[in-house]
């Protein structure tokens, strides 16, 4: 006999088309006929004796005893109420049970080879009632343990007050598909197993506490977004939102959680609301790390009020969250609620060895949990349920989450590259060419002319002026920054241009909270390698759009400054590596004209939910001259505020107005600069023509790059970046691709790469940057071949 009381149903089912939404878009997809032998329930079968063995179905088994036991106990002589909202006792346990089984059937699945994520929120379940003390509109993030809080989140009551079967049932064949990695999974569309996924559940990654910052970002967010966005249709949340994000007990010590927290109790030192409630669950346990009470240490320090409740206790669990969340939302603070005593049973994942770290006595103690029996105790206490009902409710959820699983295993899986490409980003926002086809030197702006920075803190006050929802963050941004290209902007734009801590996981994490609650942020990194400091908020940022099969677009703009060539602060403020994952594009304009364009670009972008960053090279932001004193590099503001570029326009820099010349340079940056007084030192000598191409998409070939090496015989890419480590070897697969397939097959033409030295920048020195000899050498080199 199975552990398991199994529900029976055809053993060969045939699956209608599945409507599968990715970035917007609606694709039809077979869900393919399985033979009898794939099944999950003949599988199960197979597999019976090994499923028996599991420490889940041990637990299932003493449970289940448990149960038949307590059927002949009498019902209690007065009712002990819980607290809880009318009507939820039932539902709050149904949903604990459904949290038990959706492990147990992921444990049997992963068994079978079915299913793909065992991380476990077994010993958690009973905190699923903290979700009766949130609004539907409040916003939740939630621990990967926390799967009972989602479940009873995520299952809608009818108007009657009572909750609605079907969409208990919908919840939890959508769990399944997360387990099983099915296309229709409507969190993450087969990409992953997450929680999450309603309009303001958010998803969170495997990444420990990295769910917090953009917490706090919210919190900070839609206190802003409500003064100063007038139409409510880009409000993601009510002005009272409370914004709640859980995390375990050992992930109070990763930096995430320390940044966000500190964050927080910055906010309230300086008297801004911010309503954000940090659930953590104790069980004394970081996989293999004991929490030796830490946590008790930790939150006399904490600086924030903290509640704390027996999370074993359901109607405890409401309590506390409900005052933390009602004082937070009272008070515009941040708060903290633990959830403590409770137990980890059958270790972090399928893949854990306890035996490696605990003793076989701690093993047992941790299985043997002893919630669930607590609240069935206290359900009957209530005097809402008998001991009959519990045994049967508990039943009927395990028949309903192995159907689920049943369907959810038969269902499409991830098949195709060409989803995967589409689910980084959202797609762009169409922006015509400016450039294509403009002429000798492409569209120049005319009038007044000016430096870089200028120009840039007039096209940010552009966008500030013209665009409610845009905000500056950043540090040392009101008084104009390090370069003052934010000068005079705090003093315009109050409370939209704001200066955070010098912590950048704090100032991205805030970002995309903003962008989550309405917002369009600009997000300058003061120095190119502080990003690095950074790094790991700055990827979630960026898997997020494919995190969410494509449905969940986070629009900011990133502002990389303090990059490339400079003598001032050696390697730490000229760095010259970018990082550049996919779900982000990453440009880099060589002049102030087209970086206002460009800007308008971005944000356009970014209101349509994708990310961009901007890369500004410092050694070009107060640059006049080309060569000697021309005042060749100013350049007039382009005054219609119409005008944007795409990132697939290049800009050409020819020496014959009638057509192209047989040489190409190609860079960006600094690089454009270099490479023109390059091509000045060698107008004697050459005999070809050499044209000049600014690059200014980074992460990918422009469409205008393919198009232009089309017409030239010999290409010099010159890459400021490192060796290894730069763009262009990164466009260099698709470059080689035919016409037909998107490239410009440069495999037959004559090229080469050059790039910046592969080390480190010496302070007061430019020796390691790429230089006007580099680009010559490589010119001459090119031309003799």
């Amino acid at each position: 006999l199975l552990p398991c009381r199994m529900l029976r149903h055809s053993q060969v089912r045939t699956f209608p088309l599945l409507q599968i939404q990715i970035n917007g878009r609606s694709r039809t997809q077979h869900a393919p006929r399985r033979a009898l032998a794939t099944l999950l329930s003949e599988k199960r079968i197979n597999a019976s004796s090994d499923i028996e063995a599991l420490s889940e179905s041990v637990a299932l088994n003493e449970f289940r005893a448990y149960l038949d036991a307590s059927k002949s106990r009498s019902a209690p002589i007065q009712s002990s109420p819980l607290g809880l909202p009318a009507t939820a006792t039932v539902p709050l346990l149904q949903s604990i049970f459904t949290t038990f089984w959706l492990h147990y059937h992921s444990r049997v699945a992963s068994l079978c080879g079915e299913g793909f994520y065992t991380i476990g929120p077994c010993g958690e379940e009973n905190l699923s009632g903290a979700a009766l003390a949130l609004e539907e509109e409040d916003s939740v993030a939630l621990h990967y343990r926390h799967l009972g809080i989602s479940v009873l989140r995520g299952w809608r009551r009818r108007s009657d007050g009572k909750y609605d079967q079907k969409s208990f049932e919908k919840v939890v064949l959508d769990r399944a598909r997360g387990y099983t990695v099915s296309l229709v999974d409507p969190v993450t569309s087969g990409n992953h197993c997450a929680l999450g996924g309603n309009p303001t559940d958010f998803i969170v990654t495997s990444t420990l506490a990295s769910q917090a910052p953009p917490a706090v970002g919210r919190a900070l967010g839609n206190t802003l977004a409500h003064h100063v966005i007038k139409s409510s249709d880009h409000l993601t949340f009510p002005k009272k939102a409370v914004h709640y994000v859980t995390l375990g007990d050992g992930s109070i010590n990763n930096a995430h959680f320390l940044a966000a927290l500190n964050l927080a109790r910055y906010a309230q030192h300086n008297r801004q609301k911010c309503p954000v409630v940090f659930g953590i669950s104790n069980n004394e346990m970081c996989i293999s790390l004991k929490g030796n009470k830490y946590l008790s240490n930790f939150l006399q320090s904490a600086g924030v009020q903290v509640f704390e409740c027996d999370g074993n206790r359901i109607g405890e669990v409401y309590q506390s969250t409900r005052d933390a969340v009602e004082y937070s939302r009272k008070k515009g603070r941040p708060s903290i609620v633990v959830y403590k005593d409770l137990k980890r049973r059958f270790g972090h994942a399928a893949t854990d060895r306890q035996n490696a770290y605990l003793e076989d006595e701690e093993i047992e103690e941790q299985r043997a949990g002893g919630n669930l029996e607590l609240a069935c105790e206290d359900a009957v206490a209530s005097g809402e349920i008998s001991w009959d009902e519990v045994a049967r409710i508990f039943e009927e959820v395990g028949a309903t989450v192995e159907h689920a699983f049943d369907e959810a295993s038969q269902e499409p899986k991830v098949s195709e590259r060409k989803q995967q490409l589409e689910q980084a980003s959202q797609p762009r926002v169409e922006i015509p060419r400016l450039l294509q086809d403009a002429g000798y030197e492409g569209k120049v702006a005319e009038g007044r002319k000016d430096i870089m920075r200028k120009n840039m803190n007039k096209g940010l006050a552009e966008q500030l002026e013209t665009n409610p929802r845009v905000v500056y963050l950043g540090e040392d941004v009101e008084h104009g920054g390090y370069y003052l290209v934010t000068d005079s902007l705090a003093k315009k734009f109050p409370r939209r241009v704001r200066d955070f801590p010098p912590d950048e996981t704090t100032l991205i994490g805030a970002g995309m909270g903003y962008a989550q609650a309405g917002l369009v942020p600009i997000v300058e990194i003061p120095y190119a390698k502080y990003l690095d400091c950074g790094a790991d908020m700055f990827f979630e940022a960026c898997v997020s759009n494919w995190l969410s099969g494509g449905k969940a677009g986070l629009g900011m703009v990133f502002r990389l400054q303090g990059f490339d060539r400079g003598t001032f602060g050696g390697n730490f403020h000229t760095h010259n590596t970018l990082h550049m994952p996919p779900g982000i594009d990453v440009v880099c304009y060589s002049n102030g004209e087209d970086y206002v364009r460009g800007l308008r670009g971005a944000v356009k972008q970014a209101e349509g939910g994708r990310l961009t960053m901007l890369v500004d090279c410092t050694d070009l932001l107060n640059k006049r001259h080309l060569v000697g004193k021309d005042k060749g590099w100013l350049r007039a503001y382009p005054a219609d505020s119409g005008e944007a570029l795409s990132v697939h326009d290049v800009r050409v820099y020819g020496t014959n107005p009638s057509g192209r010349g047989k040489i190409a340079v190609v860079s960006y940056g600094n690089g454009v600069v270099t490479s023109l007084q390059a091509r000045e030192e060698l107008s004697a000598e050459l005999k070809e023509d050499v044209d000049v191409i600014d690059c200014m998409l980074l992460s990918e070939a422009p469409d205008g790059l393919k198009e232009e090496l089309q017409m030239y015989d010999k290409v010099v890419f010159a890459d400021i970046c490192k060796e290894g480590q730069n763009p262009f070897s990164g466009m260099l697969p698709t470059l080689n691709r035919t016409v037909d397939n998107g490239g410009a097959e440069l495999s037959k033409k004559q090229w080469s790469l050059i790039a910046a030295c592969k080390t480190y920048n010496p302070l007061g020195n430019l020796v390691t940057f790429l230089n006007v000899e580099d680009v010559k050498a490589a010119i001459n080199e090119i031309n003799e071949r």
